[in-house]
């Protein structure tokens, strides 16, 4: 049986993720942030694990966690907004954005990476089109911008070390999607996007490793420009 784990799956496109992997018969691991969140995802028949992207030490009871176990995906989806305005935010707000979106995912491969070298895996991270450099056309929500661009960066960085190894690192945009992020006018629906994250994982575990390691792909499977 395939393992997947999914970190940040407690809500919106994690929660949604879970659900598929399970429904296609994968073990499935979840991670949750606050005890409250848990409840669900057990009833769901995912292995739920505590982990706060923020916390190092949160990370060690994880790796305790993992010991021992091969993974075959693993999809970082941990992820804030911030600020939607091109205000410069101060030091509390963009800590928490930084330590989320790219702290967060530096320490999750320092961790899960080493597990998904025996199956080749595939190490899938959540970014966003607000994040390519070069399809900036306007300064709305500056500190996400920068904190997607920056993780394209550590995760283009992690595959020159792990794609040798026969890991696929690589990130994804999710499109446009209803979810608290997204919002109510959005453009597909959660199903729809992790359907086409799925299948491009899916593509990615069955390809060359260089033909999706360090590359930034859309859920629809068109790669998008840094």
């Amino acid at each position: 049986m395939k393992t997947a784990l999914i970190i940040g799956a407690s809500r919106g496109l994690g929660l949604e993720m879970v659900r598929q992997y399970r429904a296609a018969g994968w073990l499935t691991l979840g991670t949750y942030r606050t005890e409250d969140q848990r409840p669900l995802l057990s009833s769901m028949g995912v292995t739920a694990l505590q982990l706060d992207v923020c916390e190092e030490a949160s990370f060690a009871n994880l790796e305790r966690a993992l010991n021992g176990t091969n993974i075959d995906v693993c999809v970082y989806n941990a992820g804030v907004f911030g600020s939607r305005t091109a205000d410069v935010p101060n030091a509390e707000l963009f800590n928490a954005v930084m330590q989320t979106n790219v702290l967060g995912a530096m320490r999750a491969i320092a961790v899960v990476a080493p597990h998904l070298v025996k199956s080749k895996g595939g190490f899938a991270f959540i970014s966003s089109r607000m994040g390519s450099i070069s399809g900036i056309t306007s300064n709305g929500a500056p500190l996400y911008r920068a904190s997607k661009a920056a993780l394209n960066a550590v995760v283009k960085g992690a595959s020159c070390d792990y794609g040798a190894k026969g890991v696929r690192c690589f990130v994804m945009h999710p499109g446009w999607v209803k979810t608290d992020m997204g919002g109510a006018d959005a453009d597909i629906d959660p199903a729809t996007s992790i359907t086409g994250i799925r299948k491009v994982i899916a593509d990615a575990l069955s390809g060359d490793v260089a033909d999706y390691s360090g590359k930034f792909i859309n859920y629809d499977g068109e790669e998008i420009s840094w």
